[in-house]
Parts: structure tokens; C-alpha cells; sequence
């Protein structure tokens, strides 16, 4: 009896959990046997139909997509598209940018920021941070000795105007040969040892702030120097969040944390993927929004591949049905403005043009290109080839020479003078599926997917719980 009452207490104490814990995340619908949570449909939903969304959903409406969504999903994962390696480190690629650098501890990052502000304070030798100016004379190596001479005497006359009281600043502007600098005066920024020449270098650090140098010659040519000013390297503190930024900029954190799970992999004898993994789970248990941040790659990666293969592509390749869907709706292509099917040509010479509008006669369209490009542009270019359907008013020489509208003067190339058109005027719409092939494929495609989301939704059972689905949170 004792027995009996502790399984039926037990069996209550479950059932009691499963009803608190549908309470606080309940299931909105059931899709092939598996539950959808309110959370996971409010953050979908929530994402899809921000303010700035122009075609915004309500609840109601958004829920036939979003079960439209999961079944693609369904039949992705019973095709085993899952497991194509193409897919795997596609969706291992999306997924680890978001959980790598959660594996990176503050510590980890304190560390590497530690260590730079140390080397930064070796380079320095135990010396201060300057910011020198410079004016400067360029002087190639293989200068001659009449160069040399005249480069002499530019940077001296420099140098005695700067003795005799001229502005430092203003004369590095109107004559210094490193223009860069010259616009801030001549002065260079910040430096340390070892980041100048050694000849410029060396002088500059022998300054007192305000100081000029004498000319000094480098291996580029001539310097004047001046030290605008000098401090020691900041303190750690201050430093350490703009190193922070840097070394982020940089991929610090990638590099934490591939050193990482490089070393938990030889550790646990498992491979980098499964060490992923598993991190990739572990903070998807902690974090509710990451988990549906992965959720969505893994179904999208998904949907597009199956859409890709049993939609998108076989529909695009059908040219028999696209002509037949194109007839059958070739009303919805009517034009408002008159169009111009063709080419648009322009030769170098009146006689170039004459020879390719008679190549181009009575041969398909499509082979156009080919033959312009292997007549006449195989070794240089003779004809400037444009091949496409152009609506009225999109190119003034079309409308002039195939639709007989002038709008002002057209400009004409001046290396290609001798303008033509071959092709075909279409008053009223497309006279052949292929006038409007993005259109018509795109139409068609939409058409094909309708008809497979039909099919699936006759292939899978669903429901939706219209009580759980009024409680979803509208952001």
C-alpha cells in the first residue's frame, strides 16, 4: 500500500512540475511531434516584426509562416541535410562566432592587456614618449652630386629662416617634402625609440622641448627637427581599456579562445568541433536569447538548403515551364512605358558598327555577346556592347534611336563614336519570357514554394494551442 501511495505521490509531483513548468514557458504549438515554446515563438516573432519592419504581422498572421518555417525544417532533416559536411561547417561557423569569445575570461583578456602594456614599457628603454616635428628635404640615394648639392642648400636656407625667427609650423607647410605632416606643421605624434630612422630619431631625443635641430641627413634625405614635446608612458589603469579596444580590434578574443579549446581538445583527447559543442550547449543553457540565436542558423542553414534543392534551383532550370508560366500570366508584365529589347552598340568607327549589326542578324540573342566579344573585342575593343531590356527613359541614346524620343542633347563617347541598336521595340509587354527572366523566375519559384509548403503541410501534422499562443509577449 505504502508502495502504491509513493508512486502515485511521485507521479503527481511530476505532473505537478510539467504544468509549472508549461505555466512559465507553455507550449504555442506542436509541429511533427515536437513542442514550440512560447519563448522560442516570441523571440522569433519578436525579431521578425521590429518597428522599423514595413510589412509588420500580427501574432495570428505571423503563426502560418512561422509553421510554414519549421516545416522545411522537417523535411530538411528528413532529407539528412543536416549532415552534409557543406552544412555542418557552415552552421559551426555561424555558431562559433557567437559562443567563442564567451569561452574568453576577463582574466584571459586582463592578461594579454598586461602583457602589452609591458612590452609597450620594454620598447621604451626606460626613455619618455616624444612627439617630434620634422621639415624635410627628399633625397633619392641615387641622387647625383648636382641634386645633392641643390638639396644642400634648400635645407639650409631652411635652416637660417628658422634662426632668424620664422614660424616653424608655417614654413613645414609651404616647404617640408612630407606633406602628411607638413598639413599639421610638421609634427609627426607620439613616438618611442626604434620607431623613426635612427639618424632623426637619435636627434630628436637629444632635444629639450621647443628645441630645433641642426639639419641631419638621413638615408631619405634631409631632416630639421624639432621636439614639441615629451611625457612618460601612462599609467596601467588609464591605459589598459584603449589597449583593451585595440587588441579587440584584433582579434584577441578568437585568439584566446582558439589557444583554449586547441588545449582542452589534446586535454580531453576530443577534437575541436566536439569541444565546440559542448561549449556551444553550456552557455545555450544559460542564455535563452543565444539558444534561439542558434536555433535560427540551424533551421535557416537548413530551410535555404531545402528550398535550394527542391525548389529555387529545379524552378530556375525549367525553361519549358517557365515559358508555359509566362504565357499563362503574361498580362502581369504589361508595360506602362514603351521598352527596347536589344543591344545598344558603339563602335569606334561608322564601318565597325556596320560590320557588327550584320553579325549580329539573324542570330539568336543570347549568342550576341560571343560574337561581339570573338569578332571584334578578341585583342582590343571595338564595340562597346550593352545587351538588356530598356525601359523608357532609362538611356538617353535607346530612347532616341529605338524609341524615337528625344529628351536633350545625348552624350556620346568620343573613342566610340558610331552609335547603333539591334533588337526588338516592345509597346505594350514582354514578347518572350526571357524580356523579364528575373521576374518571371522569381514569380515562378514563389509559385513552386507555395506548392511545396502545401504539400508539406499535407505531409506533417500540426497544432497550435490558440490559449498558450494569446499569452505570447509582443515586444
Amino acid at each position: 500500500m505504502k508502495h502504491i501511495t509513493y508512486l502515485l505521490s511521485f507521479g503527481f509531483y511530476l505532473f505537478s512540475q510539467t504544468v509549472l513548468a508549461q505555466g512559465s514557458d507553455p507550449v504555442v504549438m506542436r509541429i511533427n511531434g515536437k513542442d514550440v515554446t512560447r519563448s522560442e515563438f516570441e523571440y522569433n516573432y519578436n525579431k521578425n516584426n521590429t518597428d522599423g519592419v514595413i510589412d509588420k504581422k500580427t501574432v495570428e498572421e505571423y503563426v502560418d509562416l512561422f509553421i510554414n518555417y519549421k516545416l522545411k525544417v522537417c523535411a530538411a532533416l528528413d532529407a539528412h541535410l543536416d549532415t552534409l559536411t557543406s552544412y555542418q561547417e557552415e552552421f559551426r561557423s555561424y555558431r562559433d562566432q557567437q559562443v567563442r569569445p564567451l569561452l574568453v575570461s576577463p582574466e584571459a583578456e586582463e592578461k594579454e592587456v598586461r602583457a602589452y602594456y609591458d612590452q609597450m614599457l620594454a620598447q621604451l628603454e626606460g626613455k619618455q614618449l616624444i612627439q617630434p616635428a620634422h621639415i624635410y628635404v627628399r633625397l633619392t640615394q641615387q641622387a647625383t652630386a648636382e641634386q645633392q648639392a641643390a638639396a644642400k642648400t634648400r635645407i639650409d636656407s631652411i635652416y637660417q629662416a628658422l634662426k632668424s625667427g620664422a614660424d616653424f609650423a608655417e614654413l613645414a607647410a609651404k616647404t617640408s617634402d612630407d606633406k602628411a605632416t607638413g598639413m599639421r606643421g610638421g609634427v609627426i605624434g607620439w613616438i618611442g625609440p626604434h620607431q623613426l630612422l635612427k639618424e632623426i630619431e637619435d636627434a630628436a631625443y637629444a632635444l629639450k622641448v621647443g628645441e630645433t635641430s641642426a639639419p641631419v641627413l638621413s638615408n631619405v634625405g634631409w631632416h630639421i627637427m624639432k621636439l614639441m614635446g615629451e611625457r612618460p608612458l601612462e599609467p596601467y589603469d588609464t591605459l589598459a581599456p584603449r589597449i583593451l579596444q585595440f587588441l579587440e580590434q584584433r582579434g584577441i578574443k578568437d585568439k584566446i579562445a582558439n589557444e583554449l579549446v586547441d588545449s582542452l581538445a589534446k586535454q580531453s583527447g576530443r577534437t575541436v568541433e566536439q569541444v565546440m559543442d559542448d561549449a556551444s550547449d553550456r552557455f545555450a543553457a544559460q542564455d535563452e536569447e543565444l539558444k534561439y540565436l542558434i536555433q535560427e542558423y540551424h533551421d535557416g542553414l537548413l530551410l535555404y538548403e531545402i528550398c535550394q534543392r527542391q525548389v529555387w534551383e529545379p524552378a530556375a532550370r525549367d525553361t519549358a515551364a517557365l515559358m508555359t508560366y509566362f504565357k499563362a500570366n503574361k498580362k502581369k508584365y504589361a508595360f506602362e512605358k514603351p521598352h527596347f529589347a536589344g543591344a545598344l552598340l558603339q563602335a569606334r568607327t561608322p564601318e565597325v558598327l556596320k560590320q557588327a549589326k550584320k553579325a549580329l542578324k539573324g542570330k539568336a540573342e543570347e549568342q550576341w555577346a560571343n560574337i561581339i566579344k570573338s569578332q571584334f573585342n578578341a585583342d582590343s575593343v571595338q564595340v562597346r556592347f550593352e545587351r538588356r531590356v530598356f525601359q523608357q527613359g532609362e538611356n538617353a541614346l535607346v530612347d532616341s534611336l529605338a524609341l524615337g524620343i528625344k529628351q536633350g542633347k545625348t552624350r556620346i563617347n568620343k573613342n566610340f563614336p558610331a552609335v547603333g541598336i539591334a533588337g526588338r521595340k516592345l509597346k505594350k509587354g514582354p514578347q518572350r519570357w526571357t524580356d523579364v527572366s528575373a521576374q518571371v523566375i522569381q514569380d515562378y519559384q514563389s509559385k513552386k514554394e507555395q506548392e511545396f509548403v502545401e504539400e508539406l503541410r499535407r505531409r506533417y501534422r500540426f497544432e497550435v494551442f490558440k490559449e498558450a499562443l494569446n499569452t505570447v509577449n509582443k515586444h
